[in-house]
């Protein structure tokens, strides 16, 4: 991809039943976007049709593909990558949980990371998949997945990953996510938590913090208090931040989770490695999901899923499929466009290391 060419960027549907094909519509229906990259969509030509009557917005064409090649590129004309997902749109369920959706995103993930692994496509942003869903479609092939990233690590055959979420300034890292608190808690070992704190480091870089200041959070309450509320700071986290520290990062903690991320925001730090699931998305999630009490709608939905340590780029929106207000066209795309923003400016910055 020569610098002076946007780069091309897979999207993927999400499920069918979910909000992933109408935010899909609205984001590429900016003529502004085309400018910071060359979006393709991967998924089924029909469901985006239904979308556009959604949302209405009948002027927008939805161009079927069969190769990428064969994409346009041009504002008011959505490139789709067809695969034959859904067969009968108008009996196909909206809002609901089931199988076929759930094959459909899977399809369509898969192919986004093939299309990537061959150079094809430079980036891939994923739209939310139905965890449940998912599992239906793929339980008689003998397969389960937790989700995207897990999908993602095994097709690229990926041992070392993890979750980053952002919001604007604020970054976290997750050492765990999709496992009961219990297994969280379990997870938490030296070693693991070393991974994660390079993978932070390298992900800042990546996005052009020359020298990332990354903040470790403790487990336990006020970081455990010298072992009173538990060892784990102890015995797993600070030796895995002294190592890091040895090998020329500038990791700081591990620091009490109840006041970190206040910090961060306060610019700190430049990203955060988080112990479990919660502990980085809540308060991510509270700066970016903005909830209209007075309009009783939700008026930002916003933040970037991406997925460190894969040989590719993918992002994400930090949201679900939404099925309670699919179909309705009032979906808020924020999320979607934020993270095809983040994965064409990552895709520019390791062109430009090449």
């Amino acid at each position: 991809m020569p610098r002076n060419i946007n780069p091309i960027v897979a999207i993927t549907m999400g499920d069918p039943a979910g909000n992933g094909p109408e935010i899909t519509v609205k984001v590429l229906s900016h003529p502004e976007l085309y400018d910071r990259c060359r979006p393709v969509v991967i998924g089924d030509a029909k469901m985006l049709e239904q979308a556009k009557r959604f949302i209405a917005r009948p002027e927008v064409k939805i161009h079927r593909v069969t190769r990428v090649e064969e994409a346009l590129f041009q504002p008011g004309t959505i490139d789709v990558l067809h695969l034959e997902l859904i067969p009968n749109v108008a009996a196909f369920p909206i809002g609901k949980v089931s199988a076929e959706g759930g094959n459909a995103a899977f399809r369509c993930v898969v192919k986004a990371i093939e299309l990537a692994l061959a150079g094809t496509v430079d980036a891939t942003v994923t739209n939310a998949l139905n965890k449940e869903a998912l599992n239906l479609a793929l339980a008689p092939q003998g397969l389960h997945f937790d989700g995207h990233t897990e999908i993602y690590a095994t097709y690229t055959h990926t041992k070392k990953y993890a979750m980053m979420l952002a919001y604007r300034n604020l970054r976290v890292v997750h050492v765990s996510t999709h496992c009961s608190l219990r297994e969280a808690c379990d997870r938490v070992k030296k070693a693991r938590v070393l991974e994660v704190i390079e993978l932070a480091d390298q992900a800042c870089r990546g996005l052009g913090i020359q020298a990332p200041k990354v903040a470790v959070a403790g487990l336990n309450p006020h970081c455990g208090e010298n072992g009173l509320f538990g060892r784990e700071e102890i015995d797993e986290i600070r030796p895995a931040v002294e190592t890091a520290q040895a090998e020329g990062i500038h990791a700081i903690g591990p620091l009490p989770p109840d006041s970190v991320f206040s910090e961060a925001l306060g610019g700190w730090y430049d990203i955060v490695v988080c112990m479990y699931h919660d502990q980085g998305h809540i308060p991510l999630k509270t700066l970016g999901f903005v909830y209209d009490r007075k309009a009783q709608r939700w008026k930002a939905v916003e933040g970037v899923n991406i997925t460190l340590g894969l040989p590719i780029i993918r992002t994400s929106v930090d949201h679900g499929t939404g099925f309670a207000v699919a179909g309705k066209g009032t979906a808020n795309e924020l999320s979607l466009l934020n993270a095809i923003h983040f994965a064409a400016q990552m895709a520019r910055n390791r062109k430009e290391k090449i």
